[in-house]
């Protein structure tokens, strides 16, 4: 008689199997639906394929194709078969590695062929042929030795040094149509799962990502469940492509960088200043009103505080190297925090003073390598909208509910609606005492829960110092950015002894948090030109309003015309050559200027403008008194009015 286990259901509730039963089987007899949707199981809290057999006591629970787990063993399913089409078709191909990555796959390969964008058709033409024989995918556990032999003779020396690094005596290698691979798994059912996918790159990557390693070629791709998914997918990539804030950054003549300059370091054009300037002002403006003090610190200082402060320790690698000054070691500032508990400790402070709030739009330099610079998304020279806020114990709670919604209201303000909110938690590298972790987290917590925000918890994640609140802000193509941090902090206060006067006359430590609104300007500057796709809300707008005349007759009126907008504070310009008003208007529209005002005889004479929007609607002529009271309702923040 076979030996008996007891099965947790998805549900909770218990059954005995014969030992040896699949998790297909246990999955078909709880609920036979869903061998429509399951990829994969989960026994025991680890990933395996529905055929795997189950032999002790286990918790079983399906992995739906339509879940992110799901999502990735279809994925990387697909870059298996794709490997395989690979092989079949070149000779003296060596595989390497195919994991699926966010929104699709890759697979590396040492080819002697270099591939070419014909190539990934062929590919393309010959997955669907594997696809449409719908065969398994095989799972096999052998020694190492004998992977390695089986390696081996297939001349995938990649492949070897892999099992050569795997803990433990056994490996697992999968096989679907005569093609073989090394892989943890797990696999869908079989290749015939697979409904659509798409190659869409060629690139060079390092075996191992050591560039002293030889250079390899890596067809990237993805996959969806359905053709329709995969459609929207790929038309969100090519409007991604047009929003590209690189490509908009230099037709909109906002910024640049130069080898001159060094990479990750912006030069800020007259156009993007505006926008800068503009987005400042309103910054400091709101600061103001919500209870800030605007401070200014400087670029340097010396090493020792960044070892007060745990920087040197904890993130050496992104600080830059000291400098001598009059035989002392500077560096350049990777963070603000230390520059505000300065000025904290400035003074003596009582339990009243508290809340104290510091901001500053601090520039900060920290090290990254050029491989993962990417205009201006990751720079090496930045400046955080950054603010700290040193208070009492009782008073936490309260403050990270107001910052949560003075968040809220900025990101609101410059057309941002929706978010993603997480909770991270304290991670396995962490300094402090376990107790102020933990009230750190509960306030955090609470206030999330006290705003009605939804959120989830990200375990781990938390800074060394202490835990935080990330919101992704999602822009109009549905793309999350992390922009916005809250962290609460108690390790800071300690290591730099600061204090405050209770009412019982005693020294206390304040607790200090730190947070920005939008992140740094550089990279909330590129989410707002790919939100936006370089055209700007007018308030943002670097160009207003622009004046056109029909002839060289009008071009005095057309003055008196843009005389009156500067007068009245808009962004406005002039454009009086003797061209064409179609040519004008045009490349008034390709630089996304809001409004264009015409000027031609009839307006002049009537003294009104003919104003037309940059998406080609016109609208009835107007005196300018009149157009700038139009334009007033729009010109301005989106939480405002």
């Amino acid at each position: 008689m076979n030996r008996l286990i007891k099965i947790t259901f998805p549900d909770g509730k218990h059954k005995e199997y014969a030992a040896g039963t699949t998790a297909e089987a246990v999955l078909k007899d709880f609920d036979r639906a869903l061998l429509k949707t399951a990829v994969a199981a989960e026994i025991n809290g680890k990933y395996a394929d529905l055929t795997s057999a189950l032999s002790e006591d286990s918790a079983v629970k399906p992995i739906l194709l339509d879940s992110k787990e799901g999502l990735e063993i279809y994925r990387h399913s697909t870059s298996h078969v794709m490997a395989q089409a690979v092989k079949d078709i070149f000779d003296g191909i060596k595989v390497t590695i195919g994991p699926s990555i966010e929104d699709g796959f890759y697979y590396d390969f040492d080819s002697p062929h270099p591939f070419t964008p014909e190539d990934l058709k062929k590919i393309e033409k010959h997955m669907l042929e594997i696809i449409k024989k719908n065969k398994p995918f095989e799972r096999t556990e052998v020694s190492k030795k004998d992977a390695i032999k089986l390696f081996g003779d297939m001349g995938e020396i990649y492949k070897q040094e892999l099992i050569n690094e795997i803990p433990g005596g056994k490996v697992n290698i999968y096989q679907q149509d005569g093609f073989v691979d090394l892989c943890r798994g797990p696999h869908l059912p079989s290749t015939g799962w697979i409904k659509a996918f798409k190659l869409t790159g060629i690139a060079g990557a390092y075996w191992r990502g050591d560039e002293k390693n030889k250079m390899l070629q890596r067809i990237y791709g993805t996959a969806f469940p359905t053709k329709q998914e995969l459609d929207d997918y790929l038309y969100r990539v090519e409007e991604a492509k047009k929003r590209d804030h690189r490509k908009l950054g230099k037709e909109l003549d906002l910024f640049s960088m130069h080898d001159a300059v060094g990479s990750g370091l912006v030069c800020w054009h007259p156009n993007g200043a505006v926008v800068r300037s503009t987005i400042e002002d309103f910054w400091k403006k709101e600061h103001y009103r919500h209870g800030y003090q605007i401070i200014y610190t400087p670029h340097i200082a010396k090493v020792d505080l960044w070892k007060t402060s745990g920087h040197w320790e904890f993130y050496r690698e992104n600080l830059y190297s000291p400098m001598d000054i009059e035989g002392q070691d500077f560096i350049v500032k990777p963070m603000n925090c230390p520059f505000h508990i300065q000025i904290y400790q400035s003074g003596l402070r009582s339990y009243r003073d508290l809340p104290i709030r510091y901001a500053e739009l601090g520039t900060v330099y920290r090290f990254e390598r050029s491989g993962v610079l990417h205009g201006l998304l990751r720079v090496r020279g930045f400046t955080q909208d950054d603010a700290h806020i040193f208070c009492r114990p009782n008073q936490l709670e309260d403050e990270i509910s107001k910052v949560l919604n003075f968040t809220l209201y900025i990101l609101r303000s410059f057309g941002f609606n929706n978010y993603d909110i997480y909770l991270s938690t304290r991670p396995e590298k962490f300094v402090g005492a376990l107790d102020n972790w933990n009230k750190a987290e509960d306030a955090l917590k609470h206030a999330l829960e006290k705003t009605g925000l939804k959120f989830q918890i990200d375990p781990g994640e938390g800074v060394f110092y202490g835990p935080k609140i990330d919101i992704k802000i999602k822009d109009t193509l549905g793309r999350a950015w992390q922009c916005s941090t809250i962290q609460v902090d108690f390790n800071l206060p300690q290591r730099f002894n600061i204090a405050y006067r209770g009412e019982d006359g005693k020294e206390h430590q304040p607790i200090m948090i730190h947070r920005a609104l939008m992140g740094s300007l550089e990279r909330f500057f590129g989410v707002l030109i790919e939100h936006y796709a370089g055209a700007f809300p007018l308030w943002l707008a670097p160009v207003q309003a622009i004046v056109l005349t029909i002839t060289e007759k009008n071009n005095e009126y057309a003055q008196e015309v843009f005389n009156a907008l500067r007068k009245e504070d808009i962004r406005a310009e002039l454009d009086i050559r003797n061209e064409k008003l179609g040519l004008k208007v045009r490349e008034a529209q390709l630089k996304k200027i809001p409004y264009m005002l015409v000027v031609g005889d009839k307006e002049e004479e009537k003294k009104v403008v003919a104003p037309r929007t940059r998406s080609g609607s016109t609208l009835e002529p107007m005196a300018v008194e009149d157009f700038v009271e139009f334009i007033a309702k729009e010109n301005k923040p989106h939480s405002v009015g």
